[in-house]
């Protein structure tokens, strides 16, 4: 096994201990290990590329550890009321719709790559969790968290509406 997919297997066993750091109330030592969580996804990414060792996978595991980062830490988060529920919700139903999209034009032969805006909303994502997780150890006014959630939540929407838009002819018998 290649040290990019070692990383993200890396990536996905830190879930739980970031997960039990948040419910613990832990946030300087969860914010640590999301962070590092977090850059396994950069440095998997760029080893795979520059290395040439892109995998199946990698392919299939790396995107399904960055969603279940950002998103059960997100949810956390909500159920502590240190984000907006309906962000999460927002981000939840974007990843679905475009995970069931990437389903059909696979099964019509089609691969879809990841796209500039689904990157930036990614960031986002990952920036909206890290201030979330800062508000609830450090004097963040919480109209930063929302602010960075109505960005996030934007991002995530017009990224998933490209998805469509882009592979609108998948629909089509």
């Amino acid at each position: 096994m290649n040290l990019p997919n070692r990383l993200t297997i890396l990536r996905v066993l830190l879930i739980p201990l970031v997960l039990a750091l948040q419910w613990a109330d832990a946030y300087p030592f969860a914010l640590a290990v999301f962070v590092i969580a977090a850059f396994t996804d950069f440095l998997d990414g760029y080893l795979a590329r520059k290395n040439g060792q892109i995998t199946v996978f990698g392919k299939f595991l790396d995107p399904v550890a960055d969603k279940l980062l950002v998103l059960l830490c997100m949810v956390v988060l909500a159920s502590q009321g240190r984000m907006a529920s309906w962000g999460v919700c927002i981000v939840a139903a974007r990843e679905l719709a475009v995970d069931g999209l990437r389903l059909v034009a696979a099964g019509k032969n089609k691969v879809v790559a990841a796209s500039m805006a689904g990157k930036i909303k990614t960031n986002l994502q990952l920036f909206c969790v890290i201030a979330a997780m800062i508000s609830a150890f450090a004097p963040i006014p919480g109209w930063i968290v929302t602010a960075m959630t109505v960005l996030m939540s934007a991002a995530t929407v017009y990224s998933g509406y490209l998805y469509f838009r882009d592979l609108k002819d998948v629909f089509n018998e």
